[in-house]
């Protein structure tokens, strides 16, 4: 296989780059979705608070997060690109089979196949782009495929919010999942995996290390358990937000559904490109000065975005309201590109994929896991004493996470200039 693929041409590292993004945008599509629909998926099944927070959170996540290492290793010891059209193909799949749901346990499942798709995706793109791009330049490479988050959970809350509003919440589902899969067979087409390098004294490809040796290289570094800690930290507060502010919208603001979706969907096209661009950037500027500010500037970013966002959540009026979550909302993207690209230099590029994958799965099982369960359960805990302004308030008191990831940020700064890996020669 290894000398098929490599008679090959290789592949432009742009056209690379950009159908990743493509597909990762299909990723947060498929995965926002749920955030806009949430009101008449509720109304419609006859959800609480704490049913759609586990429906967006550890429906999705426990498998996402756990099985994403063996699927990473499988990526780095066989083809990245194959096992991340096979992810897209069946993430797309589930998520069409959501609208077909009638109650709890059936679009519960539903999510859980979603999850165990795009396990395989997220880790092997970032080897495959790492592999593509030098280490000056993969934090910005980093960052532009990170678009994909704010730019897929915009096109998921103005497509699903239009679809719903317009049609049915069902019907948003079919669309974007049936969409994604025509999409794989043209990824699959224009994306390859670059030929293994080769050992100079042997002439023998180089092997990729088993998944315990990667991991217990990791477990070793100080700096990948507080890079790992400190994202997820800060992704409980980030996909709590994005999970439950369309809800806060309606509730607290009064908004529609198309209203919600075009406030929602400005804010992350708006907020979360500049983040992440400008993440990226900055990421790689500093870097090359210090290894450290890979981790201090997103400790910086998360610490100026508690009290911003603090404001917007309190403020009374949805237009001011809109201008006071735009800053944070950029903030909160800023870790993406430099903690990233961080995380590609703790290993050999032979095993990018697996060391990825260790990162997400703490990150996600408990940030994606934890986070949208912890605010509506919170919600569901505060309603006593607070009534329609529970959800508001669990947001609000949510905000100390950004803390905890901001402290655990600047203490990997220290770590990292011992720990990173210089690219092959």
């Amino acid at each position: 296989m290894t000398s098929a693929i490599s008679a090959r041409p290789t592949p432009q590292p742009k056209t690379v780059l950009a159908m990743l993004l493509v597909v990762y945008i299909f990723n947060f599509v498929d995965r926002q979705i749920l955030a806009i629909l949430a009101a008449p998926i509720q109304a419609d099944l006859n959800l609480s608070d704490g049913e759609l927070g586990l429906l967006g959170g550890i429906a999705f996540a426990l498998l996402y997060s756990t099985l994403a290492v063996p699927l990473a290793a499988l990526a780095d010891r066989t083809n990245r690109s194959w096992v991340i059209t096979c992810s897209l193909v069946m993430w797309s799949g589930f998520t069409a089979i959501c609208g077909l749901a009638q109650g709890f346990w059936h679009i519960f499942l539903a999510r859980v196949g979603v999850g165990i798709g795009e396990a395989g995706g997220v880790a092997p793109s970032y080897a495959l782009i790492s592999d593509y791009f030098p280490s000056e330049r993969r934090a910005w490479a980093l960052s532009i495929y990170s678009l994909g988050i704010p730019l897929g959970s915009a096109v998921g809350v103005l497509a699903g919010g239009y679809i719903a509003a317009t049609v049915d919440w069902r019907i948003a589902f079919f669309v974007v999942g049936l969409a994604g899969v025509a999409v794989a067979p043209i990824f699959k087409l224009l994306v390859r995996d670059k030929p293994r390098k080769i050992a100079k004294d042997t002439e023998e490809e180089i092997r990729t290390p088993a998944l315990m040796v990667t991991a217990r290289l990791l477990a070793r570094k100080p700096s990948f358990w507080l890079l790992s800690f400190g994202a997820a930290f800060s992704s409980m507060l980030g996909y709590g937000i994005a999970f439950w502010l369309p809800s806060l919208l309606q509730r607290t603001f009064k908004l529609n559904l198309i209203e919600t979706s075009q406030f929602f969907g400005a804010l992350l096209l708006i907020g979360g490109v500049a983040g992440v661009l400008g993440g990226g950037w900055m990421g790689d500027r500093l870097g090359r000065r210090d290894k450290a500010f890979y981790a201090y500037l997103p400790s910086a970013a998360f610490l100026a975005g508690i009290p911003l966002f603090a404001a917007g959540i309190m403020s009374s009026e949805a237009k001011f309201a809109f201008f006071l979550f735009l800053v944070p909302q950029a903030l909160a993207y800023v870790w993406l590109g430099p903690v990233l690209s961080a995380v590609q230099h703790l290993v050999e590029p032979s095993a990018r994929s697996t060391a990825s994958a260790l990162f997400l799965l703490i990150n996600n099982l408990i940030g994606l896991g934890g986070g949208i369960f912890a605010l509506g359960a919170l919600s569901d805990a505060l309603t006593p004493i607070y009534q329609d302004e529970a959800l508001r308030y669990s947001m609000l008191y949510s905000l100390m996470l950004y803390g905890i990831a901001a402290f655990l940020m600047l203490l990997a700064g220290r770590y990292l200039r011992h720990d990173w890996v210089l690219d092959e020669q």
